[in-house]
Formats: C-alpha cells, structure tokens, sequence
C-alpha cells in the first residue's frame, strides 16, 4: 500500500504517463489546476448532443485522470496480485467502472474523475462472478450516484496481472475489442463516450511508477489507412514483434495520451508532504526489497531460466514443447503475452502464462512449420534467445540498481552516524 501511494504521487505530479496517437498532451483553455474539477452544464449537453465522436473513429486523442482514481485503480488491481498470491496461485485478475465525462474545454480529452470496482474476479482458467449479482451491483450503484453525482458512468478498468516482462501488459486482447465495442455502441450515439483503461500492477510496482493506458476501439467496418500502424500510433514492420507488443487486434484499437489532474489545494497538501516526509520514504524503502518483488523476483528468474534451456545454443533453434494451460475466460486471451515471448521455443509451463492460441486467438504454428509467423526455425529460435537475454539483462539491471541503491543508502546513514 506504501508502495502505491508513492507511485500514485509521482504520477500525480507529472503531466504525463504515456503517449498515444494523438501526440503531444492538449493544453486546457484555462491555466487553472482546478479546471478538470467543474464544468459548465449548458456546454456539456451541448457537446453530448452533437457528438462530434460519431464521425471521427479516432476522435479522442487523450485522457486525464484524477489522483483518487489513480489511487483507487492501483489498489484494487494490487488487492487482486495479493488475494491470488495469499491463497497460492496466480494473481487475479479484477474489473471496474470509470466515472467521468468529455471536457466541453478541450473536447477531445476524456475526463476519469472517479473509479469504483465490481465484484468480478478472474482466475487462470475461468472467472468467479454471478451474472446477476453483478447487474444488480451496478444497477445500485449507478442509481445512487445519479442521486449525488453529476458524471456518468463513462469506461471500465482491468486488470493484466501478468510476470514483468520486456514488454507492457498493456494492451486490448481480441474479447476486450469485443466488450469495448459492446459498450461503445451502446453509450457512444448517446453523448457518452466509452472508455478503456488497462494496468499491469505487477509492473507497476516493479517499475515504481503506475504502468497504465487508455484505448478506445475502432468501429469494425474502419480500416487504418497506414499499414503496420501500432495503437501508439507507431509502425512495427515485424508481424511478430507486433503480436507481442499489442496483440493480434493491434490494428482494431487506438491508445489514447495519459495525463494526471491535481487541485491546487492537493498539490500544495503533497508538496508538504513531499518536502517534510515522504522523502524519508525514498530513502528508507526500495522497490527491490518490497515483499512483492522478492516473491516474485525467484519466479522471473526460473521462467527466463527454463527459456534459455530449451535453446540450443549452437543452432539457435528451440527445444522441445510444453503444455501450458490456457487463461481465465474474462483474460483467457490475455496471459499468452508473456507465453508470447517463449513461443518459439516450446515455452515453460505454470506461473501466469497461458497458450499463444488462448491469448491471441490464433493457433499456433505446428512443428513442422519451423516458427511462428513463417519464420524458419533457427532464425525464430535465435530470436527468442535474444529476447531471453533481453529478459536477463532487464532482470539483472533490476537487481544491481537496488543493490547500488542499498548500498549508496547505507554509506550515507553510516556517514551521517559517525558525524
């Protein structure tokens, strides 16, 4: 929790977390820090009735989060990591609701203002979940906020609580499109444009920072004019770098730019605290040490271990296969990212991976075609020993910056000790 409230601060203090097609962050119409906090009503209707939207599929080109609803996000993904660890399986995977509106001021940005969770857990092969129950919840709730609050429900959140990789887990698998397209339809020619945030926690607290993007999805009769065009508005020739980056829809969706509202009231509580306290956080605690990244941190070395031994390092081809069991039905499709890595080779079973096939929605290749993507064998086995070595090196520069951290810490104490 420490550890989320820190990263939560960071976050809220800077302008922008990630950058997606749209480009550089928009600058609101007024310099005022509080402006994301009030809107004007009349320009509001005026801008849900018009829904200029309907006419741009890309449309939106960013978002802009509250620091509670950072908060509230990391937490609850952070409670799933834990619960699933606690009982000794995989991380769970969660869901929730985004609460906020379009910005009459800037039109194309999406304001969260709030984030509240739903009942919804999803495990590695199937999620916990009463249908009904969960109707009802979000029924209760939207009723109750109508009564206090003047947003709408406006997005959904989830969870991709997968092993740090070389990659983020951030992405919109193929049922994601299909829910997100659910909801766009539904909300979109009403005034109220739909939402997508995903986060990857477990990489969030490896990194220190929340890892975490927005999307929105394209309609499907859209087709992207640039060909080989990423969400983030990039071009990634290799089919199979694409595939593990953004998944087998990467054309079907868009990534919106991520930016952190704060008042002037919080931003003056966190400078307080920054300059009186939580600096002594920063020095007393390191990411390296936290109980999540020591448990985890075995796990990762093992996974990229038993990558590298079904290699040959001689050929560069890969080894022999292993089952691998396929993911939860709200992510099924999700947990090959990190199987995505180890295709080639056979890949090592357990942890939080699952089948290319589950994730992807593509079969894999067999055998007797060398390698995924029509790449012969020994250049695809040789590609995944360099993405193994990507794993080591990312892994041991982890490790060694903790253990330079740690130990700059401790001269400095013991300096200041002695004097």
């Amino acid at each position: 929790a420490e550890s989320i409230k820190t990263m939560t601060a960071a976050a809220a203090t800077s302008n922008t977390s990630s950058t997606g097609v749209g480009g550089p962050p928009p600058s609101s119409s007024s310099d005022d820090p509080n402006a994301r906090y009030t809107f004007n009503d009349t320009a509001l209707t005026a801008l849900r009735k018009s829904s200029p939207w309907k006419d741009d599929p890309s449309y939106f080109t960013s978002t802009a989060i509250s620091p509670s609803a950072v908060m509230k996000m990391m937490t609850h993904c952070h409670s799933g990591v834990e619960k699933g660890v606690k009982k000794g399986g995989n991380p769970i995977e969660v869901m929730g609701l985004l609460l906020g509106r379009p910005d009459p001021n800037t039109p194309k940005t999406l304001v969260v203002t709030d984030v509240f969770p739903l009942p919804i857990e999803g495990f590695e092969t199937r999620v916990i979940a009463d249908d009904g129950d969960v109707i009802n919840h979000m029924i209760a709730l939207g009723e109750s906020l109508e009564t206090t609050r003047k947003e709408k429900f406006m997005g959904w959140y989830h969870s991709h609580p997968f092993d740090v990789g070389i990659h983020s887990h951030c992405f919109l698998s193929q049922t994601d499109i299909s829910t997100q397209l659910q909801w766009q339809r539904a909300e979109d020619p009403h005034g109220n444009p739909f939402l997508a945030i995903v986060v990857d926690p477990l990489r969030s607290l490896a990194k220190g920072h929340p890892e975490l993007k927005a999307f929105r999805a394209y309609p499907p009769e859209y087709t992207n004019p640039i060909p080989n065009q990423c969400p983030d508005g990039s071009i990634i020739h290799e089919e199979q770098l694409r595939l593990e980056k953004w998944g087998s829809c990467s054309s079907a969706y868009y990534e919106l730019e991520v930016e952190y509202f704060m008042s002037t009231g919080a931003r003056n509580v966190l400078s307080l605290l920054n300059r009186n306290f939580l600096w002594m956080r920063a020095l007393g605690s390191s990411a390296m040490c936290e109980k999540e990244a020591r448990g985890r941190y075995p796990e990762r070395v093992e996974k990229v271990a038993k990558k590298i031994g079904k290699l040959d390092p001689q050929s560069g081809s890969g080894g022999g296969g292993g089952d691998v069991p396929g993911g939860m039905m709200m992510g099924s499709h999700h947990r090959g990212r990190s199987k995505a890595n180890s295709s080639g080779s056979g890949g090592a079973g357990g942890g939080t991976t699952a089948s290319l096939e589950d994730k992807m929605g593509n079969k894999p290749p067999s055998s007797a075609e060398g390698g995924s993507s029509g790449i012969p064998k020994e250049e695809n086995g040789s590609d995944e020993l360099g993405k193994a070595c990507q794993e080591v090196v990312e892994i041991t520069t982890e490790k060694l910056v903790g253990n330079i951290a740690q130990m700059t810490k401790k001269d400095l104490f013991s300096h200041v000790a002695s004097s």
